[in-house]
Formats: C-alpha cells, sequence, structure tokens
C-alpha cells in the first residue's frame, strides 16, 4: 500500500532535546517531510492510501464523508486498518450498526480538530480541541508523539481541505455523560442527590455542553448543620435548583480558559467571580481542586465549597 511504504520509509521522533528550561518536542524532518502528492480532498486521499478502509466505511456510516469533503480545512488524525482491528472483537461490526451511529460519530469527531495543524503547530500544544468537543490530550512517551493515547506514525499526509496524521490506535472519547462521569468517583454523593431531589439529572444528561462547577462530598460537610437536609426538602425544591445552577455554566469551559474570565455567567443566572489567589483559581469563594475532568457534553471542575448564591 501507498501509505504502508511511506510510513516504513520514514523515521520516527527524534528524542526530545531536554534542559531546566524543559522539553524541545522537534519532529525529525524526514516525518515532518512525509507528504502526499495528491491535492484531493480528506477523504479521496485516504481511499487512495489503501490503509484506510475502516476508517472510510465508518465514515459513511455515521453519516461524516461530507463533513470530510468540505472546504475545511480540517487536520484528521486517521486510524489505520490495523488500528481498527487492535479494537476488541465485535467492536467494530456493533459500531456500524445503525442504531449506534451517534456514538460511532463521537468517536470520529474525536479524531477531528478544525484548522490545518502540520506536525509542527501540533507539538506545540497540550491538548487539542476536537470537532466531537472533547479535548485530545498531547504527550511525548519513549521518546514518540502521542495524542489521546495513541502514538503518531506519520505526519502531514496534504490535502486540498486539510491535512492528515496517522495513528496507531483509535482514540475513544469520554462516552459516559456529567452526571455518570460524576456519580462514578463516588465522591459526589451528596451533590447526585441534590440533582435527583431539584429534578436537574436529566438537564445534566442532556447533549449541553455544559461546565459544572461540581462540589464534593466534602464541600457539602462544611456547610452548616442542617443545611442539607433542608434543601433536600420538596418544600425547597426551588431553593436547592437556584443553588445547583449556580454551579453550572453553559458550554464547554477548560482551566485554561476560566483563568482568563473575571466572572462565571452560570445557567442560574448567578455570575460567580473568578479569581486567582496564591496560585490558587477562585469560583465564587470556592477553591478549584480538580480540573478539566471530560465527559461526553461537558467538562467538571471540582470545587471544595458549596456556591450559595445570594436571594
Amino acid at each position: 500500500m501507498i501509505l504502508s511504504a511511506m510510513i516504513a520509509s520514514v523515521s520516527l521522533l527524534s528524542p526530545p532535546a531536554c534542559s531546566s528550561q524543559g522539553c524541545d518536542l522537534k519532529m525529525s524532518e524526514t516525518l515532518a517531510g512525509a507528504r502526499s502528492s495528491v491535492a484531493n480532498d480528506i477523504v479521496a486521499v485516504a481511499s487512495e492510501a489503501g490503509d484506510f478502509n475502516t476508517l472510510i466505511a465508518a465514515a459513511k456510516a455515521a453519516g461524516l464523508v461530507e463533513v470530510l469533503q468540505s472546504k475545511g480545512p480540517l487536520t484528521v488524525f486517521a486510524p489505520t486498518d490495523a488500528a481498527f482491528a487492535k479494537l476488541p472483537d465485535g467492536t467494530v461490526a456493533m459500531l456500524l450498526k445503525p442504531e449506534n451511529k451517534q456514538a460511532l460519530a463521537a468517536i470520529l469527531t474525536y479524531h477531528v480538530v478544525p484548522g490545518r495543524l502540520e506536525a509542527s503547530d501540533v507539538l506545540k500544544k497540550k491538548s487539542l480541541g476536537t470537532v466531537n468537543g472533547e479535548r485530545a490530550k498531547i504527550a511525548m512517551k519513549g521518546g514518540k508523539p502521542t495524542i489521546g493515547g495513541a502514538t503518531i506514525v506519520a505526519t502531514d499526509i496534504e490535502a486540498s481541505n486539510g491535512v492528515i496524521h496517522v495513528i496507531d490506535s483509535v482514540m475513544m472519547p469520554e462516552q459516559r455523560d456529567i452526571v455518570e462521569v460524576a456519580t462514578s468517583t463516588g465522591t459526589f454523593k451528596t451533590l447526585a442527590a441534590a440533582l435527583g431531589a431539584a429534578d436537574l439529572v436529566k438537564t445534566l444528561k442532556s447533549k449541553g455542553p455544559f461546565t459544572v462547577l461540581a462540589p464534593n462530598d466534602a464541600a457539602f460537610a462544611k456547610l452548616p448543620a442542617g443545611t442539607v437536609e433542608t434543601l433536600l426538602l420538596p418544600e425547597n425544591k426551588d431553593r436547592l435548583k437556584a443553588v445547583l445552577l449556580a454551579h453550572v455554566v453553559p458550554g464547554r469551559v477548560y482551566s485554561d480558559q476560566v483563568v482568563t474570565l473575571k466572572m462565571a455567567p452560570t445557567v442560574g443566572g448567578f455570575k460567580a467571580p473568578i479569581s486567582v489567589k496564591d496560585g490558587k483559581v477562585m469560583i465564587g469563594g470556592a477553591t478549584v481542586i480538580a480540573v478539566d475532568i471530560e465527559a461526553s457534553n461537558g467538562v467538571i471542575h471540582v470545587i471544595d465549597t458549596v456556591i450559595i448564591p445570594e436571594g
């Protein structure tokens, strides 16, 4: 296959040169120079390579071929047929079924980044925002570049509407929603109970996206004695809902974006002030203690105090 020969002829990344200032992540010239000479769109280039048959079939099943043929530009991290073959038996066949179209589209769009990013651009980033909405982390492992846990094995294959980088594994985005991610940790039991009492579970399981400032159980335990029990009473449902919605921000706002803001406009109308004190980020008087926990419909930041809006 064209691509197989190309990959075989190029070297992997040179080990990064590190100093006290950090590591200089540079692509070796031979790998960075691997390019397609065909000025066709992304789908045509991938089809002609012959090593992306499963990817093309999946794109068709997910209704994404026209997207990948659009003007773009787009950057595609393309898993080879061998990458798909590494998935558990039956996974591909299951994903290709019509009833799993949405799940398949979520996985495939996690491999697509808006804009044309050459290898040199990719390695300058710590993560990339994908069309899926979630971010894929960039890292060096064993001297090789990875994205979302997959190793980048060939780069800068040019197309008329973007660029393709080849990866050796299929990247899997977080497929659980905000409620599922939070409850799976076991440290948000009070928050989960409160969401149920306020009838907000369905909202936070919806498409969103949302950014949730999630108080853990220890945060709720800091409230005055009896406060949680009072808020959970049916007659206090509206007040409970107002408190919880003061912890929800529309859109997917990551930590590096949060620190550029002066306040967070919440779904409940409360504008939570944002500040940085002694190297710690404060939102609405609460300290952010964990950040950028991905969910299929948003992102979670953990806070150490329950935000209580006025009123």
